[in-house]
């Protein structure tokens, strides 16, 4: 179905082509659509979008064609509303008139890509908008390319990835927001009148405050499994903008893309920008819906990298003993994990360093080779003991800083972020800097951090990729003067390339995606990685919080959860028992943060069990399609939720509040066979202790949903997990 656009007249600098085109298109997933048309003389309209039950016939006679442009531009949009795209062209005109020229369609093997092309009434600039549309699952991407033929370079002002409009009622947004340690904080609260905007200024990372991630809940305040809900998410890890614009009596408009704020792109002739992806969902089972539309792409269609793969169980250095690393503590930590059924060891921070020793967050970054103080036989005898043990390696990075104190700063002060003669801003431990990501010499340098190690060491089976820093020196000495405010663009760029070089050469290594915690919990990096850390803060009361947030996007097998020590750092006197701590853990991809020698008897057979029980349920887990049963911010007392995978299905109950007189809710599940009957096993059963009462009892699929059961939980931070088949 290409070129439904008719030709009629030739391209001429200056002049106006005239179209004859009257075309209707019907960008379509398995349960929900998008109408989109083109009039002559005009630009790309929206007319619809929600379930797939609507055509352009019946939405034009009922009066519900919406007719807005799918991608206003600054010239033409009427002033009440806001532009997507702006363009300052080479003359100083900012005006930009699109008119839709072409339309092709490319019927793939997964999805179908539209692509409308428009070119400006005046000036040679031409924007193309893609809709791609899946098949197998209710997603809709979103994104455009701008590129020109003007003698000169223009300036990219605002260039949005997408446009969505909602028609006005009940509207809610959730969004999530927090910070270092107490990310993804779930925030929701009406629509009202103005302009709601949800930004980063991060630059390096864009998720620790405010995420890249919406829904809209079309029927008043959002619901678990019923009421229509859209999702939205920007495929980005920079400076973000998501724009709710409610100034229109009888529509909301959304709008997403990168940030314009000191990144207008400076745009040379016969250059191409693509603009981020803006995934969008939509369903009418609740936000849970929305959210398993997008978990299933994640893992189904490359946004996740390798996304149907099952993560290992773990045990990660840091927590256990931060920079004090040496040969003989990482061996005992391997003999720990081992012997507790685990599967992988991660040496974290601290193992580099030739003339600088790392010893704290003050020195180092950047030189990239073994410590033979700490590691005098290199890390090859650390490889092969984990391999006498059966089990994995994995290995700490952040390939993006240095430290001032290091040899790459001294031989290289140039690649680091910068602008000539101004004093740089120091970022963590008083030393920490950004390298220009944006120089290919740079660029090659990060690149062969990982293909060093990986060819000098094939065993390393794990990479943790850190990010700690932001963008605090806004300048590069690589970037022309005329072209400083394309850094927050082209760093990110340059840092995608890198990625794109190591998944080309190491495709099956697993690499965990860390920037101080979940500041990089994103669909512009998630592609290349096999999973993330959600937050650096593990304590299991706050972590089902977290996670909770987490998951309203993000699945279950991309979701690193670890079992920590206890009393917290941040927590006080708090004590959380470990079966608890357990629990909350094996709800992600399992692993544990802590000293093993430290852990009581009791302890240290509870967490065998855990890692028994969890080895036996993590493809329902990591795999299976989430439902959220209790929220704990609705302070009843429990948290619970719930995976489904084939016919098995696993749930976690959560006692989260304590008090007086207190009466907990039943469990009611979903999403099972209401005729099948099923068998209910608890898992991971506190040390000394026999199964609760319900473990072993068969229910049938409409009773569980139907009515639910009550779960025993009578103690401070009790916590259940079952086994449903």
């Amino acid at each position: 179905m290409k070129n439904l656009i008719l030709f009629i007249g030739a391209w001429l600098i200056g002049l106006m082509p005239v179209w004859a085109w009257k075309g209707e298109v019907n960008v379509e997933t398995p349960h929900m659509q998008m109408w989109l048309f083109a009039k002559e003389g005009q630009d790309l309209r929206m007319a619809y979008f929600g379930s797939k039950s609507a055509t352009m016939k019946e939405l034009d006679e009922a009066g519900d064609n919406m007719n807005f442009s799918a991608l206003p531009a600054f010239g033409t949009v009427d002033v009440v509303h806001l532009p997507a795209v702006q363009v300052q062209h080479a003359n100083g005109d900012q005006n930009l008139e699109l008119v839709v020229t072409d339309y092709s369609m490319e019927n793939g093997e997964r999805a179908v890509v539209h692509v409308f092309t428009m070119k400006d009434k005046l000036q040679p600039v031409i924007v193309r908008l893609f809709y791609k549309a899946y098949k197998n699952v209710d997603i809709i991407e979103t994104w455009t390319e701008i590129e020109h033929r003007e003698k000169r370079a223009i300036t990219l002002k605002r260039y949005d990835s997408g446009h969505l409009v909602i028609r006005r009622s009940d509207v809610w947004l959730t969004h999530l927001h927090g910070d270092w340690a107490s990310e993804a904080d779930v925030t929701q609260e009406p629509l009202t009148r103005g302009v709601k905007m949800i930004r980063n200024s991060d630059g390096a990372r864009n998720s620790h405050l405010d995420a890249p991630e919406i829904m809209l809940s079309l029927d008043g305040q959002p619901q678990e499994n019923t009421g229509r809900t859209i999702g939205a998410a920007l495929c980005w890890n920079g400076n973000f903008e998501l724009r709710l614009n409610t100034t229109d009596k009888n529509f909301h408009h959304l709008y997403a893309g990168i940030a314009p704020h000191a990144a207008e792109y400076v745009l040379e002739p016969e250059q191409v920008f693509e603009t981020p992806h803006l995934a969008l969902s939509y369903s009418e089972e609740g936000m849970g819906g929305v959210s398993r539309n997008f978990h299933r792409w994640s893992r189904t269609e490359g946004m996740l990298h390798r996304g149907m793969q099952v993560g290992d169980v773990l045990l990660n250095s840091w927590e256990g003993l931060y920079f004090n690393i040496n040969e003989e503590r990482m061996i005992a930590m391997m003999d720990d994990i081992s012997e507790l059924g685990g599967e992988l060891f991660v040496m974290d921070d601290g193992w580099f360093g030739g003339k600088y020793q790392r010893n704290n967050d003050t020195s180092t970054l950047g030189d990239w080779v073994v410590d033979k103080k700490k590691l005098p036989n290199g890390l090859k005898a650390l490889t092969d003991a984990a391999k006498e043990r059966g089990i994995k390696f994995g290995i700490w990075i952040e390939p993006e800083a240095v430290n001032t104190k290091s040899e790459l700063f001294e031989k290289h002060p140039e690649w680091v972020l910068q602008t000539k003669g101004r004093q740089l801003k120091l970022g963590r431990g008083g030393t920490q800097l950004l390298l220009d990501m944006t120089n290919p010499k740079v660029q090659d340098f990060a690149f062969g951090i990982v293909d060093d190690l990986l060819t000098k060491y094939p065993e390393i089976a794990y990479i943790k990729w850190d990010a700690n820093a932001s963008i605090q020196n806004v300048g590069s000495l690589y970037l022309p003067m005329d072209k400083q405010t394309n850094l927050y663009v082209d760093y990110q760029l340059g840092l995608l390339k890198v990625l794109q070089r190591v998944r080309a050469k190491y495709p099956k290594v697993v690499i965990q995606d860390c920037a101080s915690g979940g500041g990089r919990v994103n669909y512009g990096m998630l592609p290349y990685f096999d999973e993330f850390w959600a937050s650096d803060n593990t304590d299991a009361l706050q972590r089902v919080f977290i996670q909770w947030g987490t998951s309203l996007f993000f699945p279950a097998n991309a979701m690193a959860a670890h079992i920590n020590h206890c009393p917290y750092w941040n927590t006080g006197k708090r004590v959380i028992p470990v079966k608890f701590r357990c629990d909350v853990a094996m709800s992600g991809r399992l692993g544990i943060e802590l000293q093993p020698k430290d852990m009581s008897r009791d302890e240290r057979s509870q967490v065998e069990t855990c890692f028994k029980d969890y080895k036996e349920l993590r493809e329902v887990i990591q795999l299976g399609d989430l439902y959220r049963l209790i929220t704990p911010y609705n302070r009843k007392g429990v948290a619970s939720l719930m995976y489904r995978f084939g016919g098995e299905a696993v749930l976690f109950v959560y006692k989260v509040d304590n008090f007086y007189g207190q009466s907990l809710p039943r469990i009611r599940l979903e999403g099972l066979d209401p005729d099948k009957t099923y068998t209910l096993m608890e898992k991971n059963i506190r040390t000394g202790e026999k199964p609760c009462s319900l473990s072993g009892k068969q229910f049938s699929g409409r009773f569980l949903m139907s009515v639910g059961i009550e779960v025993p939980l009578w103690e401070d931070y009790a916590s259940r997990v079952f086994s449903i088949k």
